[in-house]
């Protein structure tokens, strides 16, 4: 009984070390709070954010703010399209020895951080952006045959650019599907505009406290994978991802007619990962329906990929994960 009390003291415990980095976070960050919460929820769950907004809207500095509230090291990458991969990941150099000889000594280059900030990813040509693949997946990079290991934990939070925009570059889908989410970042309101100016334009700059260390952010991590799942809920977990596929009788009539390809074995992981890690922040050690329904349009938005019929009428991937949302709500009812 004694096990089961402590444990829930640390659900506890961990929750308001979660609320406090948002607090912290909300000092210089105006609105933008759902964005905060499923950069936060990625970041938790051990994976990779993909955020995607107009310039100017505050993807950078939140990134920025996120790494002055956690005790972790930094390292930003400007993307454009002249950056190579030896940029990104480092490389050999042949300097001489003790000895006198020559021999090549690796430079590690900016991945070799806790919170990598990929700025503008898409400005970048395909052949630079695939360079993160083997980082973002398994947490190494290989250069000249030798496999090196990465910073834990590490994040790579991506800021891009909508596509249409003159200068870019699609990112693979193959690299789209390493994201946990993909983020919107929408417009301000006016109030917060107004705030905006008055906390950016002044004399005095709000400064943010180091909130959470490595360990901390390591111990939090481990915590989420605790999280229990019901069955139900992992099986409806499962039709969630079974109906945004084309060819699944499940699937919504606008899946069927205007998406190519559904969401893979990676989407259900990313899914539980981040509703266990929204039930960490509310302090609960169990996930609920809830959970699922709010991490389901993140983390499955850059994962339905639209046919053209889809693409020629206008229709997002949005749309489509409410439509499997509400006909996944419809046949709970009916049971």
């Amino acid at each position: 009984m004694s096990q089961l009390k402590e444990k829930e003291n640390q659900f506890i415990t961990a929750a308001e070390q979660l609320k406090m980095v948002k607090e912290e976070l909300k000092k210089y960050i105006v609105g933008q709070e759902e964005v905060i919460d499923q950069v936060l929820w990625s970041i938790f769950s051990g994976g990779h954010a993909l955020l995607e907004g107009l310039p100017g809207l505050g993807k950078t500095m939140l990134v920025r703010s996120i790494s002055a509230c956690l005790d972790l090291s930094f390292n930003r990458i400007q993307f454009t399209p002249d950056l190579m991969p030896a940029d990104i990941t480092g490389t050999m150099i042949l300097q001489p020895g003790t000895d006198g000889r020559q021999q090549f000594i690796f430079h590690e280059g900016p991945l070799f951080g806790n919170i990598i900030l990929a700025d503008e990813i898409n400005r970048a040509t395909p052949k630079t952006q695939s360079s993160l693949l083997e980082a973002m997946a398994e947490q190494t990079v290989t250069v000249m045959g030798s496999t090196k290991q990465l910073s834990r934990p590490f994040f790579v939070l991506a800021t891009q650019n909508p596509i249409d925009m003159e200068g870019t570059y699609p990112l693979p889908e193959a690299q789209m599907d390493r994201f946990i989410c993909k983020i919107h970042v929408g417009y301000p309101t006016k109030a917060e505009l107004r705030e905006i100016a008055l906390r950016t334009t002044g004399h005095e700059v709000p400064k943010l406290n180091k909130i959470l260390g490595t360990t901390d952010v390591l111990s939090l991590q481990e915590l989420s994978k605790e999280i229990l799942v019901s069955d139900d809920l992992l099986n409806a977990a499962v039709s969630f991802i079974d109906a945004t596929h084309p060819a699944s009788t499940d699937a919504p009539e606008r899946v069927r007619q205007f998406v190519k390809f559904g969401s893979g074995p990676r989407g259900l992981q990313s899914l539980i990962q981040m509703a266990k890690t929204r039930a960490l922040f509310a302090g609960r050690y169990h996930i609920s329906m809830g959970d699922l329904k709010r991490t389901a349009i993140p983390v499955l938005r850059h994962r339905l990929l639209l046919n053209f019929e889809g693409e020629a009428n206008g229709v997002t991937a949005d749309e489509l994960i409410s439509d499997v949302l509400e006909q996944a709500g419809k046949d709970v009812r009916q049971r």
